[in-house]
């Protein structure tokens, strides 16, 4: 990890509706990240998590706050001026089933990022086809099944064709959104191993966002946890599980039974 913060979110709020009926999901949230660092946002579900990655990725604008990426001001800007952020980070959803359009073969889906407008001049030296084989082979899929419907796939394999499809621009970020929750249990741990494995091979910054502790633990460097729309612990990820400072990061490990104390 490098001193070079890639995301700097400042003050971040985001509340839904006005008036006293507003819903804040996001309450002054100050968060740096830095190049090649592999942060975990850990939170039980309502506590923020898919809000601050929304806000971070520009899929959503904050209601106050400010977000920056690698030295440029991301909030306020057009979605036509977003070609920079659109490449260069990515995301990774929960469920392979829903995040891959079940018309297209693993070749299209693979390669549709290196097509979408706002970016493709930026990788037109690329060569699709090349550029999905290779996206296969470095997530364990066969080159020849490029031409099959994700339905013929299990879920983990859909799991890595989605790996493969947000690699396939180059990104210097890798969101991972509870990327093994809807696995089954035996493929996890392979998925996991994967995405370390990768994001070692590729030089990547990730924000791995989890509600379960023991994944976190595993692929994390640094954690943040929310609360009700709060960062209220941050740090390293291993003193952070061994001494937390927090009655709710307490109560987190708790419910995990591998971490009771």
């Amino acid at each position: 990890m490098s001193n070079e913060i890639i995301f700097d979110a400042r003050s971040l709020t985001r509340a839904y509706g006005k008036g006293p009926r507003a819903v804040r999901a996001l309450e002054s949230v100050d968060l740096r990240v830095h190049r090649g660092e592999r942060l975990g946002v850990v939170g039980e579900s309502g506590s923020g998590k898919s809000t601050l990655i929304r806000l971070l990725a520009a899929l959503d604008t904050p209601t106050s706050g400010t977000v920056t990426f690698e030295g440029r001001q991301v909030t306020g800007l057009k979605e036509r001026d977003l070609g920079f952020l659109r490449r260069r980070v990515q995301i990774v959803f929960q469920d392979p089933r829903s995040s891959l359009d079940p018309r297209m073969k693993v070749r299209r889906i693979i390669s549709e990022p290196l097509r979408s407008p706002l970016i493709r001049a930026e990788l037109a030296q690329l060569d699709p086809d090349a550029r999905v084989r290779e996206m296969m082979e470095a997530v364990g899929l066969d080159y020849a099944d490029a031409d099959r419907y994700p339905h013929e796939f299990s879920g983990g394999q859909r799991q890595r064709i989605a790996i493969a499809r947000a690699l396939a621009p180059k990104p210097h970020v890798l969101i991972a959104d509870e990327p093994v929750s809807a696995l089954d249990v035996s493929v996890r741990a392979q998925v996991l191993n994967l995405l370390n494995d990768l994001v070692d091979a590729f030089g990547l910054t990730m924000i791995f966002v989890s509600h379960d502790l023991r994944v976190v633990r595993h692929v994390c460097s640094t954690a943040i946890v929310l609360q009700g729309g709060r960062v209220v612990e941050a740090g390293p990820t291993a003193s952070l599980f061994s001494a937390p400072t927090q009655d709710y990061t307490r109560q987190l490990l708790a419910a995990v039974p591998s971490f009771r104390t």
